[in-house]
């Protein structure tokens, strides 16, 4: 028997119209994972997360009524040659998204490994943009070098503070911090949250342009089971969709990172990545709009 819930009791959001200061925004595989420490694949992630995101099953619009899909431009995928050095991929990835993304666009970029956040951020420096970072991720990436390798996935955001391609570090989600990065984190004024406090973590950007980079092992295993560092404790996804709801409208681009296929049960992890896809492209082509 089938009941039908009364009109009074669906809280639909309504459709947010395309002509109200929405703007296409570009899409872009960054298919590295030369850098990872433990089980590759994440150079394979942006193929299934666009399969995903594509699906017959469901469709392309975001939870408050907007058809996300629709806004994507979709640049493709830069590719490395997986013989090339960490440092010199950081380079060619980093020429290659220069001379493919058009000047004034907020890009939205699929990894790969998460060592593909200093090359976008070496290019948006470039550009004259020094941003604050929102970081979610289950391990900080402070690290100096990891097993030797300065551009290892673990270090990231190590070179970005020394780079001076940052203006701040805010990280959410994370839960394995060691001495190690801790020392990082002091040196460069980082200021770092457990998953359970992401609103103060949220609370305590400044103003200012913004960029988020997603670690989908920020997520908890249960809802994001393929990844190569699943990490127990972490974010929920409606966690994650709450604070991007409540991002300001400054972001100037995005990353979502370390989605390994071949960790993933059933397809779920890049169907979250997808949904992460469907509800960021909103925020971006409106922020956009308002730097118009």
């Amino acid at each position: 028997m089938c009941c039908l819930l009364p009109d009074t009791v669906l809280a639909i959001p309504p459709r947010v119209p395309h002509d109200k200061g929405m703007s296409r925004i570009p899409l872009v595989g960054l298919c590295w994972d030369g850098s990872v420490s433990h089980r590759p694949g994440a150079a394979l992630g942006p193929a299934h997360i666009r399969t995903a995101l594509h699906d017959p099953a469901g469709n392309g619009w975001s939870r408050h009524g907007v058809d996300a899909v629709s806004l994507i431009t979709d640049f493709g995928d830069i590719t490395v040659a997986p013989d090339t050095s960490t440092a010199g991929a950081m380079d060619a990835i980093a020429d290659a998204l220069d001379d493919r993304l058009p000047d004034q666009v907020t890009p939205l970029l699929l990894g790969g490994d998460h060592s593909v956040t200093l090359p976008v951020l070496r290019v948006l420096s470039r550009r004259g943009l020094r941003p604050a970072i929102l970081h979610l991720d289950a391990h900080p990436d402070l690290y100096p070098d990891f097993e030797g390798d300065q551009y290892s996935h673990a270090c990231p955001f190590a070179r970005i503070l020394e780079e001076g391609l940052a203006s701040a570090l805010v990280q959410v989600g994370v839960r394995t911090m060691n001495d190690v990065q801790r020392n990082t984190a002091r040196r460069h004024g980082v200021r770092s949250f457990l998953p359970d406090a992401w609103e103060e973590g949220l609370a305590s950007l400044t103003a200012g342009p913004l960029y988020l980079s997603i670690d989908l092992d920020a997520l908890d295993p249960a809802f994001a089971p393929g990844v190569a560092h699943p990490e127990p404790g972490g974010l929920s996804v409606r966690e994650v969709l709450g604070l991007i709801d409540r991002l300001p409208p400054t972001l100037i681009g995005a990353d979502i990172v370390e989605y390994t296929p071949a960790c993933d049960l059933n397809g779920t992890t890049a169907r979250v990545a997808a949904r992460l896809v469907k509800e960021l492209v909103p925020v971006l082509s409106q922020g956009v709009g308002e730097r118009e």
